[in-house]
């Protein structure tokens, strides 16, 4: 499969998510989005602190998204015992995927990120980054666990009720993804 581009149909796949602080097994990306616009992150894993904050800033933004009627989705290569330990907030309000064996990120052409990719960074970038660095520092939260792999490059896709990509974006480094606040402006 390429790349997604607006108008592809989104790959179901059958995933293991976590939703709440339970596991669930065997649902297909179809049952998670429920026929409901959806915006996917991808992330790296769970001991990556920028990712962890996404996790943690997305819950607080999860009402304003159920508002506007948009699910959310996290898929990350951690697998769901460290998901579930290192969770900032201690349950998700969304599911997220464990793809350990990074199905989703081969299928859709994830890549990793590029060397010297630090030389590359915009300054909204590196605004974004700055944000981040402030927030993990005021909440004390540093790397973790290391899993999969650490050069992956995220990802952002919005799809409609039918699957359908809105929009996507393949990030070139963790800053280079829409924060949440971001995202809810790109819903119609």
């Amino acid at each position: 499969m390429a790349r997604l581009v607006k108008g592809d149909k989104f790959p179901d796949f059958k995933v293991n998510t976590i939703l709440g602080n339970q596991l669930n097994e065997g649902l297909t990306i179809k049952e998670i989005t429920g026929g409901k616009p959806t915006m996917f992150w991808f992330l790296r894993y769970m001991g990556c602190p920028p990712c962890r904050l996404d996790v943690h800033l997305l819950t607080m933004k999860k009402p304003e998204f159920d508002a506007k009627g948009v699910n959310i989705v996290v898929v990350m290569q951690s697998k769901p015992e460290i998901v579930l330990r290192d969770m900032i907030d201690k349950t998700l309000p969304f599911h997220l995927v464990c793809d350990t064996q990074q199905e989703l990120y081969k299928t859709l052409e994830l890549g990793e990120r590029k060397p010297g990719w630090r030389d590359e960074m915009t300054e909204e970038d590196k605004a974004k980054q700055r944000y981040k660095a402030g927030i993990l520092n005021e909440l004390g939260i540093v790397h973790g666990e290391y899993e999969g792999n650490e050069e992956q490059a995220p990802a952002w896709f919005y799809i409609d009720s039918d699957m359908t990509v809105i929009e996507s974006h393949y990030g070139k480094y963790t800053s280079d993804m829409p924060l949440a606040d971001e995202a809810l402006t790109k819903i119609k």
